[in-house]
């Protein structure tokens, strides 16, 4: 079997935006308020269309939607748990057929890179939902041998109607993420895309019917965090919350959730995320690795490499090794053949990482690479290395969410590992090193949820992904993902031990 990857095809240079309206109950509505938004084009500062602009009053039409979805006796309700995989196995298929226009709505409306997308964000989402299609049959409970004239068992039962809030950075994959466990459990949906980024959530939509999900067990609410993502996260008749973003909203939505009803909450949110490249390690792989790690995505990663320690004996060749690799990118439009760096997100984030960068210069950093704008137009950053970084520098403790890299030296196993655990975050870590025993000790030691030991990102579906401390709460992905969609039930029948 040939695992070659697929060739990359030219983007489409017609796209049309057909999907624009929220999707309830498997149908297309205008706001209840008749208020739209404009998206914009990241890499062009134009518009790309105008999305109906949810809020609380359809988001009530939407739980009432995905309510009913959920009663006892409802087609999805009394549907097979193996039909229910068939129907998201059926998505992924129709998913795999609009690749292309995926992969091209998503670089419009993100800024990606249209090569990556194409090849690896499209793979993922389309091999996550078979993943996730896989265990919907798989979802079980067990036997409890108590004490007495007694058999326990245990369900794992869908929760009821989940909200689902997600970010802009990765719109299908989280879109994926998100459905995909909730729906393979039998739970019901209402999903909140990113204001910035809504179109292949609408367009995905479109696909839920053709599928042939039943109506209301997935709705589409585009809208404003302060106003649709309040709504969802306060609604007395929403059981479950999941939210992927900043630290900040996760509060807000955490605080919301236990002010209402008291509703399950998972959150993934920032990181600041240490990457730890000892002398030992093998130095070609831990620059590119510590590199990717960083700019992927122009460095809009939630687990993004963003503080880098080196040891001392290496610290000044990694530094120019790092800054050679740097240099090699292109920027442009992403959709342009030859692009390997898009813009950023939005003129807020923008103006956030350029704000950043110059605290970097005022607090002493050495600006080796980079450091401003770039181009006339589109939210484009130039990529940016700087050395002698130190701990208390807003660059090395304020998660930046851009193409800036920070690399500070150390000199001994104890500090960095004290220096890395030493923030508010613990979504992931990095650690390179030829010592096996070195590698388990710091591995073990740092307080993170996913931990790279000579690489940088690697992973899948099948593995449990979250953080510790302010990097969230619950785990989203493999066998511990589900858990967060079920709630447990424990059945207890008397029996008798009489002969007939």
């Amino acid at each position: 079997m040939s695992s070659a990857k697929p060739a990359i095809p030219t983007p489409l240079t017609d796209l049309k935006i057909q999907y624009t309206k929220i999707f309830i109950n498997n149908e297309w509505h205008d706001s209840v308020s008749g208020k739209k938004f404009p998206v914009i084009n990241p890499a062009t500062e134009e518009i790309i269309c105008e999305v109906e602009e949810g809020d609380k009053a359809d988001v009530d039409k939407a739980v009432k939607a995905a309510r009913q979805a959920f009663q006892i006796g409802s087609p999805w309700r009394t549907m097979d748990a193996s039909e229910r995989g068939r129907l998201l196995y059926k998505l992924a298929d129709l998913i795999e057929r609009d690749r292309l226009l995926l992969a091209t709505m998503e670089v419009i409306n993100a800024g990606k890179v249209f090569s990556s997308t194409y090849l690896m964000e499209m793979e993922l989402s389309i091999n996550g939902l078979r993943y996730f299609a896989g265990w919907a049959d798989k979802i079980q409970g067990r036997t409890i041998p108590i004490d007495g004239d007694f058999f326990t068992y245990t369900r794992r039962e869908p929760i009821g109607v989940c909200g689902q809030i997600i970010a802009w950075n990765f719109p299908l994959i989280l879109l994926v993420w998100k459905i995909g466990s909730a729906l393979s459990c039998g739970n019901t949906v209402i999903l909140k895309p990113a204001e910035q980024t809504p179109l292949t959530a609408l367009h995905v939509a479109s696909l839920i019917i053709e599928a042939g999900f039943p109506p209301g067990v997935v709705n589409i609410v585009p809208g404003y965090g302060p106003t649709a993502g309040a709504a969802i996260s306060s609604h007395m008749d929403i059981d479950k919350v999941a939210f992927t973003g900043s630290t900040e909203v996760g509060k807000i939505i955490k605080e919301a959730a236990g002010k209402s009803n008291l509703k399950r909450v998972t959150l993934e949110l920032g990181g600041k995320s240490p990457c730890i490249v000892f002398a030992d390690a093998d130095l070609d792989t831990a620059v590119e690795s510590a590199h990717v790690g960083l700019f992927f995505h122009q460095g809009q990663c939630c687990v993004a490499a963003s503080r880098l320690f080196v040891e001392e004996t290496i610290y000044d060749e990694f530094v120019q090794r790092s800054v050679e690799r740097a240099k090699k990118y292109v920027l442009g439009n992403p959709l342009t053949p030859g692009v390997n760096h898009g813009p950023q997100i939005d003129k807020e984030q923008h103006n956030k990482i350029l704000d950043l960068i110059e605290s970097g210069k005022k607090q002493g950093a050495k600006l080796e690479l980079g450091g401003g704008p770039w181009g006339k137009k589109g939210y484009f950053i130039q990529p940016t290395v700087f050395s002698n970084v130190t701990d208390e520098m807003r660059i090395a403790k304020e998660e930046i969410f851009g193409p800036v890299q920070q690399i500070m030296k150390f000199k001994s196993l104890d500090e960095v590992i004290k220096r890395a655990n030493n923030t508010t975050y613990g979504l992931a870590a990095g650690v390179f090193t030829k010592d096996l025993d070195k590698a388990v000790m710091v591995s073990s030691a740092l307080q993170a949820g996913t931990v790279w030991v000579n690489c940088y990102g690697g992973g899948g579906m099948q593995c449990p992904f979250g953080g510790y401390k302010m990097s969230g709460n619950g785990r989203e992905l493999g066998e511990e993902g589900f858990h967060e969609y079920t709630e447990i039930k424990t059945v207890t029948m008397k029996i008798s031990q009489k002969n007939s």
